[in-house]
């Protein structure tokens, strides 16, 4: 029997534009995705996946025929699919793997809606598992800038730059001395990481603006106070609101917030960071957004 394990992500600087080689600050999270494998004399798979509470949210079985492997029956086909689509890229990348029956049991450590990478833990775990590279397997299914794959594999927080697709990762000391005013709202809805991708990719990007995120990137890591932490993530939800002309996330929902608020990731679901003196629990709950994580039981390190 072997275990594989991945952290989760987020990306807390240049969501969208590090797809275009803007420089992004990512960390990855204290949650993350564990998979087991152990062999079968059968060539087939079984495959289950746990949630958080060690409920069974997904079964399958698969057969395995020379380099293919094809669907038996499953709980839910579109899931099948598309776990179909990952071991066979992975069997396309290393075709010796596969070649036994296996069963599969994949466990979460955190809600799958939560948009930490459900998907980006189980590519790093199966790519593990192969002995092959996870980025290749990203780049055969899901797509993407590959910093969640980043975060997966490192237990520090991360500068991520794709330049002429060569990937420059940076462990980096992000530890600011204001963290106990930084905390994770959930949106209450996950954010289908493929749309936003499709939907940023129709606009036209600047590179003034890639420069411009680089520069606040790197000027929030190097923030030693709150209020010009407040400032730098300010400037970079105005930054990404003019590009997708979309309104930011506290105009739209938090107005009367007393403090700042940044949208994380694919704009609109999943987490935001939020900056405030005091803890915002309360406030956050009377609006009906009741998952508020503090940034030391989030982050990693």
């Amino acid at each position: 029997m072997k275990t594989f394990y991945s952290n989760g992500k987020l990306l807390l600087t240049s969501e969208y534009l590090v797809l275009d080689g803007a420089l992004a600050l990512a960390i990855p999270t204290k949650f993350g995705q564990s998979l087991t494998v152990k062999n079968l004399a059968k060539h087939e798979i079984i495959w289950k996946s746990h949630d958080h509470q060690g409920t069974i949210w997904f079964e399958g079985r698969f057969s395995i025929s020379q380099n293919n492997i094809k669907h038996v029956t499953s709980s839910d086909i579109e899931i099948s699919n598309r776990l179909l689509q990952i071991l066979n890229a992975a069997k396309k990348l290393n075709v010796s793997f596969l070649n036994t029956g296996f069963e599969v049991t994949t466990t979460l450590n955190f809600q799958k809606n939560w948009g930490l990478g459900t998907s980006s833990t189980l590519i790093n775990n199966i790519a593990q598992w192969a002995q092959i590279d996870p980025y290749k397997l990203l780049g055969l299914t899901f797509g993407g800038s590959g910093f969640d794959v980043a975060c997966a594999q490192n237990n520090t927080p991360i500068t991520y730059q794709l330049n002429n697709s060569i990937r420059l990762v940076n462990l980096i000391d992000f530890n600011p001395p204001f963290k106990s005013h930084l905390y994770f709202v959930y949106l209450n809805r996950k954010q289908n990481s493929r749309e936003s991708i499709a939907s940023y990719k129709q606009k036209m990007t600047s590179q003034d603006a890639i420069e411009k995120a680089s520069r606040l990137t790197q000027n929030i890591i190097q923030a030693k106070d709150l209020k010009t932490f407040c400032n730098l993530i300010e400037a970079h939800e105005i930054l990404i609101s003019n590009l997708l002309n979309i309104n930011p996330i506290k105009q739209m929902l938090f107005p009367n917030f007393k403090g700042s608020i940044k949208s994380l990731g694919g704009w609109g679901g999943d987490f935001i960071l939020a900056v405030s003196q005091d803890n915002p629990l309360s406030y956050f709950e009377s609006k009906g957004f009741k998952t508020v994580i503090p940034y030391s039981e989030m982050v990693l390190k």
